[in-house]
């Protein structure tokens, strides 16, 4: 257990304790110590007085503060004895009634992303701050009584140098003028929210402003981002889907938008996607794109906005207890974001989106061996670190949609909006929704709750049909599956959908929806139609199920998936046949066969790049080794192919250039790649950007044909911060002794490496093809993971983000037969480590194994 943990029992006593009121939180950036005088290293610190007003009855507790020093602490007026201040709580003693306690601290800005983060961008050396709160990081910033139920209005103000922009959570007066340059900032209080949710950005950051106009009245609105990049800043779409989202969210949940103003700053070395900071989010500012993206790049980046919005609502207005409830606070976002998406465009390709991308994470997530019911068991602080999962946002997500179709998409929203009413600025559990969504549509919940949430693992649906001479059903029966481990049977509102070629067309002709319920589910309506070309099982996917097709739908689908006319109808395909492919009943060469002949005629882009990388994940760790060489060839070849006859300038041509590019493994491909990194032989629209000149630079890199001389030239093509974290990965991937010593310092012996540029690191530092040059690098994984375990050395004080990309990004994949497996599982059992630590080797182990069974399944002979 690390010092800062805080138990959910010691919570709920502190709750039972003191109820808070209001926070003033000073925080002074200007470099300066309480009596004025400069800070011995102004670049790594900051003070902070913190008062918060509280009721409590007579008890014993602690405030919360993670800082270097504490320069004093007063309760009601008296002095507290600062010495008793350790693993970050200073403790109290509490007489019943009203107090108000003052602590002034010395508080360290961060370089992993938690906390007050700082930046010194390379591109002009501008200085740049972000606050990253959840999930208790706030107390990074001021002392604070760090739990989500503790909600207060919080009234901050800031000093800083006069020419910076500063935004928090609620609106700024003027900045009052200081002597040396210096400025201060007093924000209005906010209304009552939680400690993780409060924000501050500040720095030279460019600022644009503008206003959502609703049927409630207007709420401003701004963009922020570094000044390097504000020729990347699309203020136009990112500002209209933005008001798009107010109008979807306001209407559907018949709450206003409760926050004053709405701020959302693109900020950078961000470890997340984004945050929902109340009225002032933060995202991480590659969503700023420097070079040509897909559309499903821009797809991803409305639905976070979306994600966040939604957030404001559900999170923010009303905030879950405890962290046991954080699945739904992600979930429900995750699904609104969709929801949205398919009211403000269309209402089938979000979903599609949702089925290829988000969901192919939670099927993936809930077969691990760390897989935890969707409400799990938030025991402590560190539990919550560890669930931040696709299991809380995806699978939750999929169980909400599960439940829009139990109980009706109407009655679902009503029951949304009468929990908002009900518990605005409150705190809430799980039950309280529950309760709303039940008296909304006449249906108990109980049961759904006990099936969807309160157990583990994923069930498998297929069909199982007779015909007679005709071809006519003379039976079907859905028949549901589940593992030994986890044997729950759910219940399952789906529809059946039958798909028939009509010249070169698969289409569906029809469609019936059914509850299914335990092992076998008999579904008489399709009793006397004739047998299609494809059954779909989970057609539109309502439901969170793996489907398997029966023999002749499978043929089908391998034929004739670029015929499908429906993206949500290829969307369960296209999952069912990676699902099948990482279970070894699909050979990885027929997998990449299917990606092959459907991914060129893909309008889905999410579909294109993901199964594009699964393809390459099917080579690398499904195919047997000696295997390995003739498919990746035929996947370069085939991703050739169908480059030639993308449309020039077309999101397909960019998709399947940088898989190319990703896939390539010969001399001749390496050629290839040179050649457009020189502007020679590129196909004819293709635009050798930046963000491609570094994935060529990357592979050439990987290949042994780039060197430290043309990494460094490409450096200083592109002096940026993005192009340093760019390099670094490069320099890693880089098949020599000496590279990778060097990549392997900086990425795990390094105390000061940031956070983005350590995680570029270690996913290039292991690459296919240089198993015998990386091989000694093992005993130095290992090395490093109990070192992060037990807390040694830089581990110490390294963040969670850090720790876990060693853990999780330089296990040894390419070296993971069936000696190394052995290995580690040995190692494991041998030592006591820390739950994150074997938790993230448990996963990578059983990844390993599964790959391990698709190289067997490889190995044997065709049916």
């Amino acid at each position: 257990m690390f010092p800062d943990n805080l138990t959910r029992d010691e919570a709920a006593q502190r709750s039972a304790l003191l109820s808070t009121d209001a926070y003033q939180v000073l925080v002074d950036l200007s470099g300066r110590d309480p009596a004025g005088n400069p800070l011995a290293a102004p670049e790594q610190g900051f003070v902070t007085t913190s008062t918060v007003r509280f009721t409590s009855g007579a008890g014993s507790t602690h405030v919360d503060a993670i800082a270097d020093h504490l320069y004093s602490a007063t309760l009601d007026g008296a002095r507290l004895d600062t010495s008793t201040f350790a693993a970050s709580r200073l403790p109290l003693e509490l007489t019943e009634g009203d107090h108000e306690l003052t602590v002034v601290a010395l508080h360290r800005y961060s370089r992993s992303g938690l906390g007050l983060h700082r930046f010194v961008d390379p591109a002009d050396q501008a200085v740049y701050l972000y606050t990253q709160f959840e999930v208790a990081e706030a107390r990074r910033m001021y002392a604070c009584f760090e739990q989500p139920d503790l909600k207060a209005t919080f009234e901050l103000s800031v000093i800083a140098p006069g020419d910076w922009t500063v935004v928090s959570n609620a609106p700024a007066a003027e900045p009052e003028p200081l002597p040396d340059g210096l400025a201060r900032w007093d924000f209005t209080p906010t209304l009552r929210i939680s400690t993780y949710i409060t924000a501050l950005v500040a720095g030279h950051y460019h600022r644009v402003t503008d206003r959502y106009t609703g049927p409630h009245g207007d709420v401003p609105l701004s963009l922020l981002c570094r000044r390097s990049v504000v020729p990347h800043l699309d203020t136009e779409r990112i500002l209209e889907i933005t008001r798009a989202g107010f109008a979807v969210f306001e209407e559907n949940f018949g709450t206003p938008y409760p926050f004053g103003t709405y701020d959302q700053a693109f900020v950078p070395e961000y470890n997340m996607g984004a945050m929902e900071n109340a009225g002032c989010v933060t995202l991480r500012d590659e969503y700023l794109f420097r070079s040509r993206v897909t559309q499903a790049a821009h797809d991803s980046r409305d639905n976070t906005i979306l994600h966040e919005l939604a957030h404001m609502w559900f999170g923010d207005l009303v905030t879950m207890r405890w962290w046991d409830d954080l699945w739904l606070n992600e979930s429900f976002a995750e699904w609104a974001s969709h929801f949205a998406l398919a009211e403000i465009r269309d209402p089938v390709t979000p979903w599609a989106t949702f089925c290829n991308s988000r969901k192919i994470w939670a099927y993936r997530q809930d077969q691990l061996p760390s897989t935890h019911p969707v409400a799990a068991d938030m025991v402590d602080l560190e539990a919550v670190e560890l669930n931040f999962d696709g299991i809380t946002y995806a699978k939750g997500a999929s169980a909400l949609r599960q439940l829009v179709a139990f109980v009706g998409l109407e009655q679902f929203l009503t029951g949304v909006r009468a929990y908002f009413a009900e518990h605005a600025f409150g705190s809430t559990q799980l039950g309280d929704l529950l309760s709303e969504l039940t008296e909304a549509s006449g249906r108990d919940l109980g049961d759904w709750s006990r099936q969807w949430l309160e157990t583990s693992g994923v069930n498998t649906l297929r069909a199982e049909f007779d015909t007679d001479e005709e071809g006519r059903f003379t039976s079907f029966t859905v028949v549901q599956e589940a593992t030994e481990q986890f044997p729950t049977l759910r219940d399952h509102r789906l529809a059946v959908g039958l798909y028939r070629l009509q010249g070169d067309v698969l289409t569906r002709t029809d469609r019936v929806e059914v509850d299914v319920s335990g092992p076998r589910t008999e579904v008489a309506e399709l009793v006397g139609r004739v047998r299609p070309d494809l059954v779909l099982l989970n057609d539109d996917d309502l439901t969170y199920a793996k489907v398997r097709l029966d023999e002749r739908s499978q043929q089908t689908l391998v034929e004739h998936v670029h015929h499908l006319d429906s993206p949500l109808a290829r969307a369960i395909c296209w999952g069912a046949a990676w699902d099948m492919c990482r279970d070894a009943e699909l050979p990885a060469a027929d997998y990449v066969e299917l990606v092959l002949r459907g991914v060129g005629v893909e309008s889905d882009l999410s579909a294109v790049q993901r199964t594009l990388g699964q393809a390459q994940t099917a080579v690398n760790l499904y195919t047997a080794p000696e295997h390995r060489d003739t498919l990746a060839r035929r996947f370069t070849s085939g991703l050739a192919a169908l480059l030639a006859s993308a449309e020039p300038a077309s999101d397909h041509q960019l998709a399947l250039a940088q898989a190319l590019a990703r896939s390539v493994t010969t001399d001749a491909g390496a050629d290839l790649l040179r050649g457009w990194l020189d502007g020679e032989e590129v196909p004819a629209g293709l635009a050798v950007d930046t963000e491609l000149r570094w994935l060529l630079t990357t592979h050439l890199a990987r290949l042994g044909r780039a060197d430290e001389a043309e990494i460094s030239a490409e450096l200083q093509r592109d002096n940026t911060i993005a192009g340093a974290e760019r390099a670094a990965g490069a320099r890693a991937a880089r098949p020599s002794a000496e590279a990778k010593a060097a990549a392997w310092a900086h990425a795990v012996d390094d105390p000061e490496v940031p956070n983005e540029t350590q995680y570029q690191i270690c996913i290039r530092f292991w690459q296919f093809g240089q198993e015998e040059l990386t091989a000694p690098w093992v005993d130095r994984y290992l090395d490093a993971c109990a070192d992060i375990s037990a807390a040694r050395g830089v581990w110490a004080t390294k963040g969670l983000s850090l720790q876990n990309n060693v853990v999780e990004h330089l296990f040894p994949t390419p070296l993971a037969d069936e000696q190394l497996v052995q290995r580690i599982t040995a190692w494991m059992s041998e030592r006591q480590l820390s739950e994150p630590v074997r938790r993230i080797l448990s996963e990578r182990l059983d990844d390993a194994r599964r790959a391990l069974r698709c190289q067997q399944r490889d190995r044997e002979p065709a049916a």
